[in-house]
């Protein structure tokens, strides 16, 4: 796992208040050099809590004209589970080409990467990495370093519920390497390589995908990594 990232994750496990956890996903953004960064979280009684790097003008903006309603980033992401590259939605409405052209006005940047995660007792959030950079750009970039990404928005999601009061239920809550090796073969790693990116051995790899299956009532590790992405406890 990159350096980087490792700092990331210490600056999280430190974080004790929601302010705290605000001011790492600025970091966040500065570490991986992308235009902006946002964490929205919705709980099931509807209470809300983001930490973004918008500026508040387009926040404004967005609220005011329900913007939620037609973006089809969040229509997207409410209905699926996994990662959208904003470039392979349908922009072709008028309403969604007038939302399109605002954000990018207002400093978005013209590519965006959202992951929807389903969290306990009904929680949606919605992590987003926003950029301004050509196509070429953006796929180079994507595949250096959205997986770390996407590891970060989990354990931000799982920072934020602990320090919000509404940490995921005892028997859901997995360990940072359990999540880990879990995301990795969920994108298709083997196990040998799902150890070689963790710098551990695969007997001590095993250890922690069956503490995973066990904590899940998975039947197997496919249902265990079924379940945890249901669950929203892994990102893609």
């Amino acid at each position: 796992m990159a350096r980087k990232l490792d700092d990331i994750l210490d600056r999280l496990q430190a974080a004790t208040d929601l302010a705290a956890l605000e001011r790492v996903v600025f970091d966040l953004r500065d570490a991986y050099d992308v235009e902006h960064l946002v964490y929205h979280s919705v709980r099931s009684g509807g209470d809300q809590w983001a930490a973004l790097t918008y500026g508040q003008d387009w926040v404004d903006a967005y609220v005011e004209n329900n913007f939620q309603t037609i973006d089809p980033v969040v229509l997207s992401c409410f209905r699926g589970f996994t990662p959208v590259d904003w470039k392979a939605l349908d922009w072709s409405g008028r309403p969604a080409r007038t939302l399109l052209g605002e954000a990018v006005a207002n400093g978005l940047g013209n590519q965006g990467y959202s992951l929807p995660i389903r969290g306990p007792s009904g929680q949606f959030a919605l992590f987003t990495v926003n950029h301004r950079i050509g196509d070429d750009s953006w796929g180079r970039f994507t595949r250096a370093n959205m997986h770390e990404l996407l590891l970060a928005a989990h354990y931000v999601n799982e920072r934020a519920l602990v320090l919000g009061g509404e940490g995921p239920p005892p028997h859901q809550a997995l360990s940072p390497r359990e999540t880990d090796a879990l995301t990795l073969l969920a994108a298709g790693k083997s196990r040998a390589q799902a150890a070689e990116r963790l710098k551990i051995s695969e007997h001590t790899l095993r250890v922690y995908i069956e503490s995973a299956r066990f904590k899940l009532g998975a039947l197997n590790t496919t249902h265990a990594v079924a379940n945890a992405l249901s669950r929203g406890l892994i990102c893609l």
